[in-house]
């Protein structure tokens, strides 16, 4: 295949000006309304068939092909791209920052909306070479919000079926360029976990006449981080996190309650429910020894993010033929999330990392924070890929 890039810099420069534009406008998740709207009307404008209201805010748009694949009819294959913004206050100073305080794109789902736009873009034009069906999966609340389950509850994946799915995510943990693939599992399961304690408050320098939660929570944190330390075999990966602990209002007064908030990250949905059932038991053992009462919920999230060997196989070929692409390299195991494992789980797919690292330039801060931004050459990257990857896929069934 011929390479796409000097055909790109129209797409190019449209695809930093809706990274840009969505930049300045974002939305949390399923709230995602003007985006909603701004990706439905460019893919009208395409020529794609366009379906919206999908989980609330979600966009479809299906790019038919116009040949049959070589060996009967074609497939369909699904890009998804994620929309939601993060509820943080950007501190970068720069002509797009966004315009609505306290929320902000600090993860890179501008960047991916606007790939998979330009994707759009191409793709229209090179209608021809699909042997199957293209779905352009645009996807609220990843953040946290089951967007992509929501998505496949209301029929992202019939009609027509779809036979696999690919996603990416821009990286900042890899250079400008770095392309991380492998089979496999490759993020973890998260289940966020809330532990409520009660004990008995008083005046604080009465403690022999009170139940200190204070003091408790301590020592059920320092229990619960044992559980992994001393009861998962040393090769297998699990991490329990306690990121918040709250108790008490003023110094010279003894806490009654108090509450602590965490994560459960796992490879594996069995190793998820084994730590699930022994944060509860170590919680509410630790609590009744000291005189507290414990209660402990948990809500687990979307499944492990599993790569099927194939597909993965598919995207690093493809990769290793495409301008932009500096070096290919393993995803380095992540213990964080994605919920593009609801469709992983159900239809064999790829999900990769595009690095966008630039040290030159000072952009280094990472995912999540108020300082992230990313090198926009890598969008006309991500569109060639893609595009490459559906149109290798569609040609070889």
């Amino acid at each position: 295949m011929e390479t796409l890039a000097p055909k790109l810099k129209d797409v190019a420069e449209q695809a930093v000006l809706d990274r840009r534009h969505l930049h300045m406008h974002p939305e949390l998740g399923f709230q995602e309304v003007e985006t909603s709207r701004f990706v439905a009307e460019r893919l009208r404008a395409l020529g794609l068939e366009v379906r919206t209201g999908i989980a609330q805010t979600g966009v479809v748009g299906l790019l038919r092909g116009t040949r049959s694949g070589a060996h009967g009819p074609g497939k369909t294959i699904l890009l998804r791209a994620d929309m939601d913004a993060l509820p943080i206050e950007e501190e970068n100073e720069v002509a797009y920052r966004s315009t609505r305080p306290g929320v902000m794109h600090a993860c890179g789902h501008d960047g991916h909306t606007a790939i998979l736009l330009g994707v759009a873009q191409v793709l229209a034009r090179r209608r021809e070479r699909l042997g199957g069906d293209l779905k352009l999966c645009f996807q609220p609340a990843e953040e946290g919000s089951g967007g992509a389950l929501a998505m496949i509850e209301d029929g992202v994946l019939e009609a027509p079926k779809v036979d696999a799915v690919v996603g990416l995510h821009l990286a900042q943990w890899l250079p400008l360029g770095t392309l991380g693939v492998s089979p496999g599992p490759i993020h973890a399961t998260p289940t966020r976990l809330e532990i409520d304690l009660s004990g008995r408050g008083g005046h604080a320098a009465a403690p022999h006449r009170c139940v200190d939660t204070v003091l408790v929570a301590a020592q059920v944190v320092v229990a619960l981080h044992q559980i992994v330390a001393r009861e998962v075999n040393p090769l297998e990966r699990a991490v329990i996190t306690i990121g918040s602990s709250r108790a008490g209002t003023t110094y010279n007064v003894i806490a009654d309650t108090a509450q602590l908030r965490g994560t459960i990250r796992a490879y594996d949905e069995k190793m998820r429910d084994f730590l699930r059932r022994r944060i509860e038991e170590v919680a509410t053992g630790v609590a009744r020894a000291m005189r507290a009462e414990a209660v402990v919920r948990t809500f687990p999230g979307p499944p492990p993010v599993v790569n099927d060997p194939g597909m993965a196989d598919l995207v690093a070929a493809v990769a290793a033929e495409t301008a932009g692409v500096g070096e290919t390299v393993p995803c380095e195991p992540s213990m964080g999330a994605d919920d593009v494992a609801e469709y992983l789980k159900r239809v064999p797919g790829c999900y990769f990392w595009l690095g966008t690292r630039n040290e030159a330039r000072g952009l280094v801060w990472e995912h999540h924070h108020p300082r992230f931004d990313l090198d926009e050459a890598a969008l006309p990257v991500g569109v060639e890929l893609l595009t490459r990857i559906a149109e290798r896929y569609l040609a070889r069934r």
